[in-house]
C-alpha cells in the first residue's frame, strides 16, 4: 500500500493540477464513446494501450475478457454493458484478449482448478472457444475466445437493438504484451480487420 499512497500523492501534486479543467468537466459530464471489455490482468491497461484520456472509455474487466450470454437477472457484466449502451450511448464496443492470458492458459492446458471453483465455473463462458481450439494452444484459444465473446455480447438486448439500429459497432482485438501490438479480429458485427 505505500506505493499506492505515494502514487496518490504524485497524482494530487503533479497530475491533477495540470489536468484540473478536464477533471472539472468530468465531474459533471460522463460521455465515453467506447465500452472496452478487457481482461482483469494487471498487465492490460486499456487507457494506456489506446492512449485514451479520462472519460473516453467505459471499462469492464473480467477474468479472460469473458462476456456471459444474456440471461435475465442481476449480473454485474450485463448491467455494465446495458448502462454503457442504453444509458451512456457508446458507439463502439471492444472485446480485447491478450497474450499470456492466465484464464486462457488454464483452459488450454486443462489446469486443475478444484481449489478455485468460482474461477472454474466462470471459465465455462469460454467453452465454445475451447471446443474450436487445438489442444494446448493458448494463442489460438485467445484468438478464438474474442469472437466467441463478441457473439455472447450480441445476445444482450441493448446491444442487439443498437446493432439493429446501426448505432453500435463491435470490435475484437488481441493485445500482445511483449510487442505492444494490437491485432484486430473479425467477428459477428465486428469492424473489418485493418
Amino acid at each position: 500500500m505505500p506505493d499506492l499512497a505515494a502514487g496518490i500523492a504524485r497524482f494530487q501534486r503533479d497530475v491533477f493540477p495540470v489536468r484540473e479543467k478536464l477533471f472539472a468537466r468530468l465531474a459533471t459530464h460522463h460521455g465515453p464513446h467506447t465500452l472496452f471489455i478487457g481482461c482483469s490482468d494487471a498487465r492490460v491497461v486499456p487507457e494506456l494501450i489506446t492512449g485514451s484520456e479520462p472519460g473516453e472509455l467505459f471499462v469492464l474487466r473480467t477474468a479472460g475478457n469473458l462476456v456471459p450470454a444474456y440471461a435475465p437477472g442481476a449480473d454485474a457484466v450485463a448491467a455494465g454493458i446495458e448502462y454503457a449502451v442504453a444509458v451512456l450511448g457508446v458507439t463502439d464496443i471492444v472485446v480485447c484478449g491478450h497474450s499470456a492470458c492466465g484464464a486462457m492458459t488454464a483452459l488450454a492446458r486443462g489446469q486443475d482448478l478444484s481449489t478455485a471453483p468460482a474461477v472454474a465455473d466462470w471459465l465455462r463462458y469460454a467453452d465454445a472457444a475451447l471446443a474450436r481450439t487445438p489442444g494446448g494452444d493458448v494463442d489460438a484459444l485467445v484468438r478464438h475466445n474474442v469472437p466467441t465473446q463478441l457473439s455472447n455480447l450480441a445476445t444482450h438486448p441493448s446491444v442487439a437493438r443498437a446493432l439493429a439500429q446501426r448505432t453500435l459497432t463491435l470490435h475484437g482485438w488481441v493485445f500482445d504484451i511483449a510487442t505492444g501490438r494490437v491485432e484486430r479480429l473479425d467477428g459477428p458485427g465486428a469492424a473489418p480487420a485493418a
